[in-house]
């Protein structure tokens, strides 16, 4: 990280490169310039001019080591192993304790997915560095490719030792307390890091995450409000204390944190459809769909927020509406089953059948596996005058969903419309057998079944056993 001053000097340093390349005139830069000019356009995803740097610095520095290495960087980026190899033979040939040798080793084998060889080499490497905080974060990324979870929260742990303030190594050691569902070890370390870095809002930050995961919300909302206290404009501090109230039901707490996060940014379709789930809680559904009308309207593809108004407008009854807006949501995400099973149970209350068997049908076919779906799948197929499809899918459910009384019900009541009585009785006595007090099923589905006087009798004589 550079000071004040040799930022400036990096600046200008830039600047004259580029107006050298502009002008065509040779203009001399010592050696670390040039390996701050061709990193600097590394980073931004400038290929060609940090090759032109390079060019022009060994041309200036032929014997340097320095751009030598950033020349194995730049060949490991381009994936030209072979040559990085052996160019770093030679380095290593002139300059054998050189740490920036073995890291950039360590990196030729890990592009070749040789990850406990690149742990060799950083841990020689660390004989000879002076940057630990570097290297132990690279030992840190190549144990989670070997998925040594444990070991590299240790690295990344050392890493921060040497400097507190690489919040990446932070975020790392979290997610990886995280991967072992290690909750209270986290809580331990975040608050011993707190102790000594007590103005880390990323610390708060995560230790409020980690509260939110063992349920304390309280204690995670204290967190959230330090890491807003030290940065007031830390949108995420204000937007995970609004999810903590919203565990506390406390609603009207969670829409203030949410607003919050509305007057530091940009207006967001996602903090928009918060607010409007809030406020749908406090069964204030104007201001609801206020919000959830603005939420659609900064990202029409927002699918969530489409559903969103429609289950407001199927608590208003108003199922017309409900429908267009779950057909606005089916047109952004048509893979998700429970926009189709809306969509079915919506089309079915409004007695367009054909529709709802086709949304049970997708429903079913992009993962739904509540018994309901099924069930009623066979009570629109039957409302189609498809008894024997309906047949088929309710015995397709026997093979998921093992002595439910509601599929021996309906099977008992097709089976007797298609005059296989023998198959009929069969499945009555099971569903009487599963749940004799739910018979009246058969009267709400099948009226003309439950008026037959053989099936009366059946039902009478089954109660006496």
């Amino acid at each position: 990280m550079f000071t004040n001053d040799e930022e400036e000097f990096f600046k200008m340093s830039i600047s004259k490169f580029e107006n050298m390349l502009k002008t065509n005139k040779i203009c001399f830069f010592d050696s670390e310039e040039f390996e701050n000019i061709i990193l600097h356009y590394l980073d931004s995803g400038k290929l060609n001019l940090s090759k032109k740097a390079l060019k022009l610095g060994l041309e200036q520095h032929p014997n340097s080591v320095g751009l030598k290495l950033v020349q194995v960087e730049l060949l490991v980026f381009e994936d030209k192993l072979e040559k990085a190899e052996k160019l770093l033979n030679e380095i290593q040939a002139i300059d054998p304790r050189n740490d920036e040798v073995y890291i950039q080793r360590a990196a030729i084998y890990s592009k070749q997915n040789k990850h406990h060889k690149a742990i060799e080499c950083l841990n020689i490497a660390l004989q000879y560095t002076e940057d630990f905080a570097d290297v132990y974060s690279l030992l840190g990324m190549e144990y989670l490719y070997i998925d040594e979870v444990s070991l590299a929260k240790d690295a990344f742990i050392k890493c921060l030792e040497h400097d507190e303030e690489d919040q990446t190594a932070l975020y790392n050691v979290v997610y990886c307390y995280d991967f072992l569902d290690n909750h209270t070890d986290a809580i331990q370390f975040l608050e011993e890091f707190i102790d000594h870095n007590p103005y880390s809002e990323v610390a708060w930050h995560q230790l409020g995450r980690q509260f939110f995961n063992i349920k304390d919300y309280r204690k995670a909302i204290e967190a959230y409000d330090f890491a807003s206290i030290i940065d007031e404009k830390f949108t995420g501090a204000y937007i995970e204390k609004g999810k903590a109230y919203e565990k506390l039901k406390m609603f009207q707490q969670a829409i203030n944190c949410y607003k919050e996060v509305l007057q530091i940014e940009d207006p967001s379709s996602y903090v928009y459809r918060k607010i409007g789930w809030c406020y749908e809680n406090l069964k204030n559904l104007d201001k609801a769909l206020k919000y959830y009308l603005k939420s659609v309207h900064e990202d029409p593809l927002m699918d969530k927020s489409w559903v969103a108004i429609a289950d407001l407008y199927l608590k208003k009854n108003d199922f017309k509406k409900a429908l267009q807006f779950v057909n606005k949501a089916l047109s952004i995400e048509e893979h998700n089953y429970l926009y189709w099973r809306r969509y079915a149970i919506i089309n079915k209350d409004l007695q367009f059948y054909e529709e709802a068997e086709l949304g049970f049908r997708k429903a079913i076919d992009h993962g739904d596996t509540l018994l309901d779906t099924w069930l009623f799948w066979s009570d629109v197929l039957v409302a189609l005058n498809s008894n024997t499809t309906a047949i088929e899918k309710l015995l397709k459910a026997t093979e998921i969903f093992n002595d439910e009384n509601e599929i021996e019900y309906r099977l008992a009541g097709l089976y007797t419309l298609t005059n296989e009585i023998e198959k009929a009785l069969y499945h009555l006595t099971n569903a009487l057998a599963l749940n004799y007090k739910n018979h009246t099923l058969l009267k709400e589905l099948f009226p003309m079944v439950w008026e037959n006087k053989k099936v009366q009798t059946y039902i009478k004589n089954f109660n006496k056993h």
